[in-house]
């Protein structure tokens, strides 16, 4: 009788300790998810002489369905089947001064989930942040430096406005 009973506390042990892992794990996970982090690439954004004969060329030899803006790869996440995502393609003129203060020829957006928690965040480990968020219909956004000097475009994205928003689209 006494090794039954001592069998069934140490399962009941055991069962707690596996559950209170398992919660405390989770909860580091869910932790993490609200301090923002990326989900992907939102845009890859690069300076050229003619954005218009770029789109123009991209359209005829590689079918792009471009706009003004370029084009939107849309995609479904791997972690949501059910939820769509963007990316979007654009030229830009070669005198832009939106991808100042880089110097660079190229600009990358990420899309990110919590975007304010993220930027406290890079607030808190020095990264140079170059304005402050703004708010669209379409999602927030923000614009920070890596340690290289590259401008990155964060953007939190309200996907079922953008794609209200998106002229062309590449499938």
């Amino acid at each position: 009788m006494k090794k039954n009973a001592f069998l069934i506390l140490a399962i009941v042990a055991a069962f707690g300790f596996g559950f209170g892992f398992k919660t405390l794990t989770l909860k580091n996970d869910c932790q993490q998810i609200k301090l923002g982090r990326v989900t992907g690439i939102g845009g890859i954004f690069f300076k050229c002489k003619d954005p218009k004969a770029v789109r123009d060329w991209y359209k005829k030899n590689l079918g792009l369905d471009t706009d003004k803006y370029g084009t939107n790869f849309m995609w479904w996440q791997g972690a949501d089947s059910t939820k769509k995502g963007s990316t979007q393609w654009s030229p830009f003129s070669e005198k832009t001064k939106y991808f100042e203060p880089s110097t660079k020829e190229f600009m990358i957006n990420y899309r990110v989930d919590n975007l304010d928690a993220l930027v406290e965040a890079l607030k808190k480990d020095s990264v140079k942040i170059t304005d402050k968020i703004e708010i669209f219909n379409y999602g927030k956004f923000i614009h920070i430096l890596d340690n290289e000097g590259n401008k990155i475009e964060l953007w939190e994205p309200n996907d079922l406005e953008y794609d209200k928003f998106v002229g062309g689209r590449t499938k």
